[in-house]
């Protein structure tokens, strides 16, 4: 039985969920548009050149969680969903995943998008396994803050190393799938490095590595 890891965003989904859940608070009125958007996009293109200051943003991204009670941004999401993440929810994204599951493989999903956005999103897949960003809980809310390490570059090797203590997994024989050359920390760890519609630096890389490209959107 070997590990099959996931990225969520621009891998198992066709959109960005962390971008789209900004996207969906400006068009909610719930945020200041036009500052919200303006800020929202600048993150995202700084992730995609792979600059983002991940605390930064996660300052900015964590802080209408803090604003809002539990049952009210749960309500938000379950819109989201049925909005925003349902229709990037594909066949060929769910067939891969699918035969994983039938191999007998155990199901991760990492992502660096906070646990509040996907966590759902996992469960829309049927994986029970989840690494992500965790916002801070406390007293039963949002604080804003982060807990623990994010779930990004590096981070997700970190987080993956302390899952795999816990778990007694391991990775002989694993799989990851990503987009981003923000994951090359963990495609170099795993047995079988995936591309996923990559970016163009992934899939420079890919390339010049030998590792497999494929593509997971539906065509057109």
């Amino acid at each position: 039985m070997a590990l099959a890891i996931f990225d969520l965003d621009n891998t198992l989904l066709t959109g960005d969920s962390d971008y789209l859940w900004g996207r969906f608070l400006v068009e909610q009125g719930l945020v200041d548009g036009d500052h919200y958007e303006r800020e929202n996009q600048r993150f995202y293109d700084a992730y995609k050149a792979g600059t983002l200051d991940i605390f930064e943003f996660l300052a900015f991204s964590l802080k209408p969680l803090a604003e809002h009670d539990m049952e009210t941004l749960n309500g938000w999401h379950r819109q989201f969903m049925e909005q925003m993440i349902a229709p990037l929810i594909q066949a060929p994204a769910q067939a891969l995943v699918e035969k994983h599951r039938q191999q007998g493989d155990t199901l991760l999903i990492i992502t660096a998008t906070n646990h509040f956005v996907t966590a759902p999103i996992a469960a829309a897949f049927g994986i029970d396994n989840l690494l992500a960003t965790d916002p801070e809980i406390v007293d039963g809310r949002y604080s804003g803050g982060v807990a623990g390490t994010p779930c990004f570059q590096h981070g997700k090797v970190e987080r993956l190393d302390s899952w795999l203590a816990e778990t007694r997994h391991n990775l002989e024989g694993s799989w990851f799938y990503s987009d981003s050359h923000n994951d090359l920390p963990l495609l170099e760890k795993v047995t079988h490095p995936v591309a996923v519609d990559p970016d163009q630096q992934l899939a420079d890389n890919a390339t010049e590595r030998g590792w497999p490209i494929i593509s997971l959107h539906l065509e057109q």
